[in-house]
Formats: structure tokens, sequence, C-alpha cells
């Protein structure tokens, strides 16, 4: 079994940030990620709000954060998690995965969260339209423009007072209504899902199913770490993931000293 001082779940910005620094401070780190590294932003195709480029895609955004970690010795492995305990055996962890099994000495959880997704019904009214799940990094681009909004809570609230400054009108309708036929974008606020499913029983999670973690990110568990969209905390951004990921690494750092 493979020893690393620290585990990461998670290669969206939250992980890999925190992997950066963590390699840069003499630490051995490996990063294991279910799918592709990058996280939901990958899909995005023009971001506009990350500091220091005016227009940028997902792809190109986070791959570069990607090699970055890597060639300061940071490795990654696409594997899935299934399964961490404690190592009784030395006071660290044991990360199991769907092919291999993992000992390290502190662990930090990065594993974001998944937006609920359109009705079948809803997604094909949509059409050719876009589809966004953020409207703060979105909106820009359909400014002047009509756009819907899809929810009833209080994020659907949010997106639509932020929508309504940037677009010429925003509809609001609720899960499984007819997409109105002006709407050149359709904004899908209908909640996220945290991918926490495996964390159960390990640290502690909140009723939606967030790890609880104050701005230290540190968990309910010794050792263990949380960063990113997973964490509870009011703002889920890319700034703010990469901001969790440098202060969660600063923390396994102190743990392991």
């Amino acid at each position: 079994m493979k020893k690393y001082d620290v585990v990461i779940v998670g290669a969206g910005m939250a992980g890999l940030t925190a992997a950066i620094y963590v390699a840069r401070a003499g630490k051995s780190v490996l990063v294991l990620e279910g799918t592709m590294h990058g996280g939901q932003i990958i899909n995005t195709i023009k971001i506009q709000n990350w500091p220091g480029d005016f227009e940028v895609s997902g792809a190109d955004l986070m791959n570069k954060i990607y090699h970055q970690a890597n060639n300061l010795g940071a490795e990654v492995e696409y594997e899935e998690v299934v399964k961490i305990s404690e190592n009784r055996g030395d006071g660290g962890f044991v990360v199991e995965t769907n092919e291999n099994e993992y000992a390290c000495r502190a662990v930090i959880l990065a594993t974001g969260t998944e937006p609920r997704r359109l009705s079948e019904k809803q997604a094909a009214d949509a059409g050719s339209r876009p589809i966004s799940y953020c409207a703060t990094c979105d909106g820009a681009l359909y400014k002047g423009k009509p756009v819907v909004v899809v929810g009833s809570g209080n994020t659907a609230k949010h997106e639509m007072k932020y929508l309504e400054g940037i677009c010429s009108k925003v509809h609001h309708i609720h899960h499984d209504d007819p997409i109105p036929a002006d709407a050149e974008a359709v904004f899908v606020a209908i909640g996220r899902v945290p991918n926490t499913k495996v964390l159960k029983d390990f640290v502690e999670l909140d009723k939606d199913g967030y790890v609880v973690a104050g701005e230290d990110c540190k968990t309910s568990r010794s050792g263990v770490f949380v960063a990113g969209d997973c964490r509870t905390k009011s703002a889920r951004q890319l700034v703010t993931a990469a901001g969790d990921g440098a202060i969660a690494a600063g923390a396994v750092v102190e743990y392991l000293k």
C-alpha cells in the first residue's frame, strides 16, 4: 500500500490548489479523482470573473492548474474513492478506491457539488438554448437579452435579482413549466447536491449533506480538512474554492508538524 503525507479527494479548483500548496511545502501528495480533473467548471466555455483573465475557458484554466500541480510533484490518479477510514496502526488514514488502497497522514476533502438538472420535459423544451447553473458566472454573456430562471427557492430569487440588473427581461418559472419562447438562455436554480455520500459517518455533515467546517477548513475529525463547494459556506465561486484550497493546505502542513 503506497503511503503519502496527504491524500486529496477531488481534482477541481479547490483540490488542485491545495495540491499546489502542499507540494510546495515539500510534502508528498496524491490527488484522487473519479472522472476528469477540473471539476464542474470545465464545462463552462467562457469564464469572465477569474482574476487576471478577461476571458478563459474552464477547460483551459483547469488544465493549466493541473499541470502546475503536477510539475510541482503532486500525483493524480483517476480512481473513485469508496471509503475513508482511520489507520489504527499509525494514526493516519486509509483511502480506498475502486482499484487501490492508499495510506496517508492527513486528508483534504474537495469533492465538490453537482447541480440538480432540468427535468426531461424542460430539457427537451430548452432545445439548443444554452443552459447555465450560475448567473454570476454566465449572466454577463446575455446582457440586454431575455432569459429564464427555473426554480422556486432562495437560490432562484438570488439568481433573478442578479440577472435583472443585466438582462432585458428575466422570466421566472417553476420546475416542469414550459420554457418561454423568447428566452435566449436558461438559468437553472433548483439546488445543488454535495458529493459527500462516501463521507457519511466519517465527518460531520449538515442536514443537506455539506461537510461542516468554518473558514479554517477543519472538519469534525482531526487530520481531515475540507475545501471548496462541499463545505458549509455562503459563497461558492472559483475564487472561494481556490482560497479554501490554500487555507486547507496551510492547515494540513501545520497539522503535519
